[in-house]
């Protein structure tokens, strides 16, 4: 929210300073991002007209102009701004006077003399506008100072408001809170009826139920739509970020930005009528006033005129029927709409406007009439007309109602850990504008209904605290002792993991939980997923169903900003749809992905590019901190290259997937190297089994060692599970030492070569048990893969 610094001192006034008002406004929660002064070193600097312009005999770009300076007199200024023209009112800079750093002095521009500057707005520090020369109304008075005919000295005042203050998103609701802040009071608005002068009336209608409840319409007939708009109020939108437009338009804005209320113009005599409110029709189309067509379905609401779109509810209006300079009867329209209709509506079509921005986070449901009275009063002040009566449809049973909260001052003390005296608090809240009765054990608070984020006590107590003053609550260390939790041995601390893979040269990603849809095709997970219904944009539309997307995604950014060796990995949820109208299922996941290098640059060793085994080490090392036996199954995951990845399985359980990018999709994400990546479930990972002491065998243990000739499609971990199972109870452990391939092997084969360690806790293994067990694994071997003992 920005505004002028005058403007909000108009309605309340307060001996703060500046910086004090800066200051006071961020402590009761409007933070103040920015405050630019305007306007603060114009001495020398007038109104003046242009009284003849006439083409520099050596430039094309320069005018020789004569301007009248009133008491200064009569001066030539040479100009080169577009707009210089006989007529013009514009600014003055004299002799002598500073303007952005530099001293105006009389010169010579080549050849012809100049006697000052005739001036910019961004010249002069008070807009960014540079395009020509500020024009200021025709009547201003020349010679006069321009500093008093636009209200300076002055300054922006910008505000980050957060969603639950839409009351602030006006003049008049921030003036409520340094009211209560300084302990000042609001100023009266000067809105009171105004009486139908003339017949002339459009007939209103609701057809949107709940989500349009209040419409508010009249018609002003024999306005001047060509009058300019006054620099009083042409500066004030300046100052708040709008620009004006033309008088029937800025009226509509400046209302909203001092009131609240959005509001909007017709051009009367462009209506059929009636004037309603129904829901878009799926197909209907409406270009607005931008330009743009607009896809319209029933989840938008529309303006209608005789049932056709003329306006998109709470957004915008359309071009067909906006006000121009030849409008000669308008029809104001004032409104209340739900948030819940207005919500996210503007983000599908790529639109964001004030409007809407106020309408999503909730507007006055009494403010409608208030609005249109006093947008009345200023139109006929300005533009002349005969107003009609003020037509109103209403929904009274759908319309919010003020929310009656008990506040109890125990619950005040407790919650605050301070005595706030109850003067105090009842001053608080009626400055606010809130209703309060005395109670038993404390105060029947009634809220404005302009309050939408007040519905429960802890919400009255905030607003105590806040105005109060957070820095008059003490700071009081708390007392008791604190109970300490010992963390569960079944389970490794996410920390460690973290731990590990840092120390693995990883570094640890976040990303947003959110990601675009587009992107989840490109993965071929786009099945399943969450769409969020109020997106922060239409690129973060959907909740991840994998962690992978958004961490190559980072990967390929670190890549593209010459980071030639990446290491990321992120601890965080995934999403999936529950369906039959459930909850999201979440499930926390453990990823890592890995390009280029190895290792980093360094002489011991030859580079090689990071291969799959390099990151199955850095897994396995993950499962060692849980004693975590992983098994491995060729598999080729959707995103992976076919052949070169694997389901990863715990106790049989598939728990994730470990592989390298498809080249097709590595091709699509624009990334030059391989990328190896896996994910997995994280519970799984982190749960391990109870450490448990046994005594040590007291007997020797016997290792008898095989090699196997072997199909090559025989995976290892095949041959480990038959060799287990047929060795018995005496197997201690089962190494694999060596895997060949070559001469001396017929093709298609390979020697896999395997240490059984025998051992028993009762008696010492004889010759014979370790040979029945070889002969047991030989016989398996044969039987289940065809394997023979090498020779």
């Amino acid at each position: 929210m920005k505004f002028s610094e005058n403007w909000l001192r108009q309605h309340v006034s307060t001996d703060a300073t500046r910086d004090q008002l800066a200051a006071t406004l961020t402590a009761i929660g409007l933070e103040v991002e920015e405050v630019t002064p305007l306007g603060e070193a114009l001495d020398g600097v007038v109104v003046a007209r242009i009284v003849s312009a006439e083409k520099h005999p050596e430039a094309d770009r320069l005018q020789v102009c004569q301007v009248d300076a009133g008491a200064v007199g009569m001066l030539q200024i040479v100009c080169g701004a577009p707009n210089a023209r006989p007529g013009l009112v514009a600014p003055l800079a004299t002799i002598g006077t500073k303007v952005g750093g530099l001293t105006i002095n009389a010169t010579k521009l080549r050849g012809v003399a100049s006697n000052g500057m005739l001036c910019s707005a961004k010249e002069l520090g008070i807009d960014a506008d540079a395009s020509g020369l500020l024009e200021l109304p025709a009547d201003a008075p020349v010679g006069a100072p321009l500093a008093g005919c636009l209200g300076l000295p002055d300054a922006t005042f910008e505000l980050k408001l957060t969603p639950n203050r839409a009351d602030c998103f006006s003049v008049r609701g921030i003036a409520h809170d340094v009211a209560a802040a300084c302990g000042a009071t609001v100023a009266v608005l000067e809105a009171a009826p105004v009486a139908a002068a003339g017949d002339a009336a459009l007939e209103v209608r609701l057809d949107a139920g709940a989500a349009a409840p209040r419409y508010l319409g009249r018609v002003i007939q024999d306005v001047d739509a060509t009058r300019a708009t006054p620099a009083w109020m042409a500066e004030r939108l300046r100052r708040s970020g709008i620009r004006p437009v033309s008088l029937l338009v800025d009226v509509t804005q400046y209302v909203m930005l001092e009131l609240g209320q959005p509001m909007h113009a017709y051009d009367r005599d462009l209506l059929k009528g009636p004037v309603g409110v129904r829901r878009a029709r799926a197909g209907e189309s409406l270009e607005l006033l931008d330009g743009r067509q607009a896809a319209l379905d029933d989840d938008f609401l529309v303006i209608t005129d005789a049932d056709r779109p003329v306006g998109l509810a709470g957004l915008m209006g359309g071009l067909d029927t906006r006000v121009t300079g030849t409008t000669r009867s308008v029809f104001l329209e004032a409104a209340h709409f739900a948030p819940a209709a207005i919500i996210g509506r503007g983000r599908r079509l790529g639109l964001h406007t004030d409007a809407g921005h106020r309408f999503e986070r909730g507007v006055d449901p009494e403010l409608p009439r208030t609005a249109i009275e006093y947008a009345t009063r200023l139109i006929l002040d300005l533009a002349g007309g005969t107003p009609g009566p003020v037509v109103e449809s209403a929904l009274a049973d759908a319309l919010p109602r003020p929310a009656t909260i008990l506040l109890r001052r125990a619950r005040l003390a407790r919650v605050l850990g301070v005595d706030v005296p109850e003067a105090e608090v009842e001053r608080i809240l009626r400055a606010l504008g809130l209703g309060v009765e005395a109670a038993a054990d404390g105060w029947t608070v009634t809220a404005p209904t302009r309050r939408f984020d007040l519905a429960i006590e802890e919400d009255l107590i905030e607003e105590v605290a806040r105005i109060h003053g957070y820095d008059a609550v003490p700071t009081t260390l708390p007392g008791g002792a604190t109970r300490l939790v010992a963390p569960a041995e079944g389970e490794v601390p996410e920390h460690h993991l973290r731990r590990a893979l840092a120390g693995r040269g990883y570094l640890e990603a976040i990303n947003y939980a959110f990601v675009d849809a587009a992107l989840l095709e490109r993965w071929q997970a786009d099945d399943k997923v969450v769409p969020l219904a109020n997106p922060l944009s239409a690129e973060l539309g959907v909740m991840r169903p994998r962690l992978l997307p958004g961490l190559v995604d980072a990967l390929a950014r670190n890549a593209a900003r010459q980071q030639g060796r990446v290491r990321l990995f992120e601890l965080g949820k995934v999403f999936a749809a529950a369906g039959d109208g459930r909850a999201p299922l979440e499930t926390p996941r453990i990823a890592a992905v890995a390009s280029g290098d190895a290792f980093a640059e360094q002489w011991g060793m030859p580079a090689r590019r990071v291969d799959f085994h390099d990151l199955k080490g850095d897994l396995e090392a993950l499962a060692q901190l849980s004693g975590a036996r992983l098994d491995y199954r060729p598999a080729a995951p959707s995103w992976a290259h076919p052949g070169r990845g694997a389901e990863v399985l715990r106790d049989g359980e598939v728990i994730g997937a470990i592989a390298e990018l498809h080249p097709r999709l590595q091709q699509a994400l624009d990334l030059d190297h391989p990328v190896i990546a896996f994910e997995v479930d994280l519970a799984p990972l982190r749960r391990r089994e109870l450490p448990r002491a046994r005594p040590m065998s007291k007997f020797p243990s016997v290792r008898r060692d095989l090699a196997f000739i072997v199909a090559e499609s025989v995976a290892w971990a095949d041959l480990e599970a038959t060799a287990v199972a047929a060795a018995g109870p005496a197997l201690r452990s089962l190494r694999l030492f060596d895997v060949y391939a070559g001469k001396g092997v017929e093709t298609g084969f390979k020697s896999v070569a395997m240490g059984l360690i025998l051992q028993d806790d009762s008696r010492t293994l004889t010759d014979r048990d370790v040979d029945a067990a070889v002969a047991s694994v030989t016989a398996a071997m044969a039987a289940t893969h065809g394997a023979g003992i090498r020779s």
